[in-house]
């Protein structure tokens, strides 16, 4: 396969799982947003909003203020911002373009017409709580669909590879991203942990990532935030965990080095990530400062982006 070809894949998979944790950004600001001033605690949402996408750099430059307006547009729709859900379909739809031919017909018709029906929707109509829900909820359901087209349609290949490197990269980095502000943006410094405004935080945490009742599940207790930290890190049956992701990674970069007869940086770097995830315990994660460990794993998940760049798509 063309580097070229197998670089549009992998961020065409990147553009579409970033759009739609996006949506699910917004979905669980809105929620912690609404709560009773008794829950929501003396942060702003909004704020922690754009620190979780990682572009509030970028959104302080163009407002003053991290309002439910401000917020919502910029992650939405505005042009300024190449993260935001407009640019990603937009890009994402691009790149489809591009590599036309390596598609199949229902993960084309998957990325084209959600681009289409996204001209359906304006920032200006998200005031309301059911235009916002629809829009989201049209957000997620793209990236199900692309995703399950992807999975359902395509032959295991390396342009299949590529496609899931794109998507594994991508939710790892947003679920640790999730894991950080949840401890450095949202929770007050006055807040005990495990009080109530924890136990409703982390359920908006839980449910950003469709693992409320996956934590239940497996855990069988009240919310407590070391178990909820387990699922999201360290659990690999949980679809959005740092070691689910890994081993998904893993497994796709060793299908490539088997296609194509050598192995080379990013395998090793993908190997030496999953082990030492396999080998942490969360009880020594939250003993040596748990921002420390999502802030080191989000340096290491960036520089595997970056070898498998080097290795493979430049």
């Amino acid at each position: 396969m063309l580097s070229r070809t197998a670089d549009n894949l992998f961020w065409l998979a990147r553009y579409v799982e970033r759009a739609e944790y996006l949506a699910r950004i917004i979905e669980a600001s809105t929620r912690l947003a609404n709560l009773p001033s008794a829950y929501a605690g003396t942060s702003n949402e909004w704020e922690s909003a754009v620190a979780t996408a990682g572009c509030a750099n970028l959104f302080f430059q163009a407002h003053e203020k991290a309002t439910r307006e401000t917020v919502i547009d910029f992650l939405a729709f505005s042009p300024d911002n190449p993260s935001s859900i407009r640019s990603c379909f937009e890009t994402a739809r691009t790149n489809a373009r591009s590599v036309r031919t390596a598609l199949t017909g229902e993960m084309w018709d998957a990325i084209n017409s959600a681009w289409l029906e996204l001209s359906k929707y304006r920032a200006s109509g998200l005031n309301q709580d059911e235009h916002l829900t629809s829009f989201l909820s049209f957000v997620k359901e793209t990236g199900l669909r692309f995703d399950g087209s992807a999975y359902r349609t395509m032959l295991r290949s390396d342009g299949y590879w590529f496609s899931r490197l794109g998507v594994m990269i991508e939710r790892a980095d947003n679920t640790a991203r999730i894991l950080d502000v949840k401890y450095h943006v949202l929770l007050p410094d006055a807040e005990h942990v495990g009080g109530s405004l924890d136990y409703f935080q982390w359920s908006a945490i839980l449910r950003a990532v469709s693992a409320l009742t996956a934590y239940h599940w497996v855990y069988k207790e009240s919310l407590k935030p070391w178990l909820v930290a387990d699922l999201l890190i360290l659990n690999d049956q949980m679809p959005r965990s740092l070691a689910a992701c890994y081993e998904s990674i893993v497994r796709n970069l060793d299908s490539l080095s088997l296609a194509y007869g050598r192995q080379g940086p990013a395998q090793r770097s993908a190997r030496a990530i999953r082990t030492r995830l396999e080998n942490a315990r969360i009880d020594d994660i939250f003993q040596s400062g748990l921002h420390e460990f999502v802030s080191d794993f989000i340096g290491e998940n960036n520089r595997l982006g970056a070898a498998i760049t080097q290795q493979y798509l430049t």
